[in-house]
């Protein structure tokens, strides 16, 4: 488990550091200035004491009543400019170096979103939209803060010191550079220490946000179901139940950062009163003047404060390494299918869909499909209906490559998908799923996503061969017509209408219509239906069906279950044989008579 982590914290300095690379003329020029405005800033209690010890004559205490009235004047002036070009050298600095951090932020972004979405399915089935968003956000904000950081914060704090400790040996008693010296090893090692011990809170409270987070959007995507069963507390109670955790994780994380942040500043303290009792007594002695301890006051705090500071940045920084090993972790989240290298992209054809001896399994030991023959002539229909479980919907997935076969392989124009490039498979196929989700857009977008780039005149013309143009026009806002969330303001049946429009628009190959009308009425079963066999006309479509009233006009029916084909054939052809096909017909029509003779009105 140790390698495991030494391996990823690796991992994670190598990302950085190839970042920084890139930009190294940048990053060059940023050091510049943080190395003259570090030299101005440790150049202002030397200019101080300057000034002290001129306004006071020098060492012997007797102002030099004959000293030029320039002097005081140009050592203050001198003493203004240095303050502020420590200032202004500190601002270039991160002016010039801010495009460094925005830069990394936003490539991690983009990256992180396309990796994302080439993920498959069983990694989205897995994670919570919720959990992933919040983990994305505090990781790109964990990388800007290490890049800026280990630049700008620990190297000049480090070289301040370092000069400080120089000046303090050359100039006075080594009594003075020791106390600091000691102070910032005792410090040091106090730090690394408690902020090693709190990691392991921060790591807790960050992971109890992201389940908060994920349940907060869980419940509130499923806000219907929530009020169908009057859940309302229930929803309620299970969130405080997380947020108590967190909130105990919270504290604990808070009473570590106590007992860091107390003895951090008791130790620069202890180091402030030993270096001005020293040089206090050096003052009384006559070994040094006011302007001397003055100079050691400024520096003792100079080195001081940004110890303090430093403190702060590595206890930050350790919770900026957290947060980017989440995001880290999702980058090395591996897709289930990828492209072989240099692979072609699939070559539109006729459409011929052949599916030889194809095997799969989700889980091991649990096949999904076993040895499955099929042949999708071009320009012809073939569906398949069988029972839940059975291995419908999978060939369907399979054939937009979201999953490999385990054993087999499937043809397209006697190709095979697995070795073509996966964009260019699902490029030649047009789906109509079961729910159609839809962007939080407008009407004529959410079609246009089809194909982008298509004019508004297009648009129209793909609505009106899925008649849903004249329902559209008929709307107070027409083609820019909000949907809502995921398409809420529209019903199951103008939602459908909308995805056979887009697939029109995208003008497929291949069709795949899984289950696309069983969560309609029959009304809108039957109207949908016949678009969708308008729409499969002249091309090769794989149907996913439930209800078998909707394929009898399909060239071919493929009977399924438990991963195997049962029967093959027409509708006719099937009924005729008094199989498994027959009797599941013959099961539908007594229920679809039954349902129909209890909605009949009583006299």
């Amino acid at each position: 488990m140790n390698q495991q982590a030494s391996g990823a914290e690796a991992g994670i300095a190598s990302e950085l550091w190839q970042v920084l690379a890139r930009h190294r003329l940048r990053i060059g020029a940023a050091l510049v200035l943080l190395l003259a405005a570090k030299l101005a800033t440790v150049a202002v209690p030397l200019l101080l004491k300057r000034i002290i010890d001129t306004f006071q004559g020098g060492p012997a205490g007797d102002f030099p009543h004959t000293l030029p009235l320039t002097l005081p004047v140009l050592l203050l002036a001198g003493y203004a400019v240095l303050r502020f070009s420590s200032t202004l050298f500190n601002e270039l600095r991160d002016l010039l170096f801010s495009r460094v951090t925005l830069d990394a932020v936003s490539g991690y972004a983009q990256r992180t979103f396309a990796h994302l979405h080439a993920l498959g399915p069983h990694f989205h089935a897995r994670r919570s939209l919720g959990s992933l968003l919040p983990d994305i956000d505090r990781g790109t904000s964990g990388i800007a803060f290490l890049l800026g950081v280990a630049l700008f914060t620990i190297v000049p704090t480090l070289v301040e010191i370092g000069l400080v400790l120089a000046i303090m040996l050359r100039a006075y008693e080594a009594g003075f550079a020791a106390i600091i010296l000691l102070t910032f090893l005792v410090y040091a090692g106090f730090t690394l220490v408690f902020t090693a011990r709190r990691v392991v809170y921060q790591r807790r409270v960050n992971k109890l946000d992201s389940n908060a987070k994920g349940r907060l959007a869980d419940s509130l995507i499923n806000y219907d179901t929530v009020k169908y069963f009057t859940n309302e507390a229930l929803e309620a109670q299970r969130f405080a139940a997380i947020m108590d955790e967190w909130r105990a994780a919270g504290a604990g994380n808070q009473r570590a950062l106590f007992a860091l942040h107390v003895g951090q500043s008791a130790l620069i303290g202890v180091g402030v009163a030993a270096i001005m009792l020293l040089a206090g007594q050096a003052v009384l002695r006559g070994r040094m003047s006011v302007g001397d301890l003055v100079l050691i006051n400024a520096y003792a705090l100079q080195v001081c404060l940004p110890l303090n500071a430093l403190g702060f940045v590595y206890r930050e920084a350790r919770d900026a390494w957290v947060n980017a090993e989440r995001l880290f972790a999702l980058l090395r989240e591996r897709p289930e299918t990828v492209d072989p290298p240099d692979a072609p992209p699939l070559r539109a054809g006729p459409g011929e869909v052949v599916f030889e001896r194809v095997g799969f399994a989700y889980e091991a030991g649990r096949p999904t499909l076993v040895d499955v023959d099929l042949r999708i002539a071009p320009g012809t229909t073939l569906a398949v209906v069988g029972r839940s479980g059975s291995g419908k919907s999978t060939l369907a997935r399979l054939l937009l490559r979201y999953y490999a076969p385990g054993s087999g392989r499937i043809l397209v124009d006697g190709q095979d998908i697995g070795r073509a490039q996966a964009g260019s498979v699902r490029r030649a196929i047009g789906v109509v799923p079961q729910e159609t989700a839809l962007f939080n857009d407008s009407i004529g977008n959410n079609i246009a996503y089809g194909r982008p780039g298509c004019s508004r005149e297009e648009v129209i013309a793909a609505c009106r061969a899925a008649h849903v143009h004249d329902m559209i026009a008929a709307l107070p806002d027409g083609y820019d017509t909000q949907v809502g969330e995921r398409g809420a303001k529209l019903s199951g049946g103008e939602r459908q209408r909308i995805a056979i429009a887009r697939t029109i628009l995208k003008d497929p190959c291949i069709l795949v219509f899984d289950e696309a009308t069983s969560a309609l009425d029959a009304v809108s079963e039957h109207a949908i239906t016949e678009e969708l066999n308008r729409l499969a006309r002249d091309r090769t479509t794989l149907v996913v069906a439930h209800r078998l009233s909707t394929i009898v006009h399909a060239h071919q029916i493929v009977v399924m279950d438990r991963g195997q084909i049962l029967e093959q054939g027409s509708h006719a052809e099937l009924l005729a044989r008094a199989g498994a096909y027959a009797r599941l017909w013959s099961l539908q029509q007594r229920i679809e008579k039954e349902s129909a003779q209890q909605q009949q009105p009583l006299r």
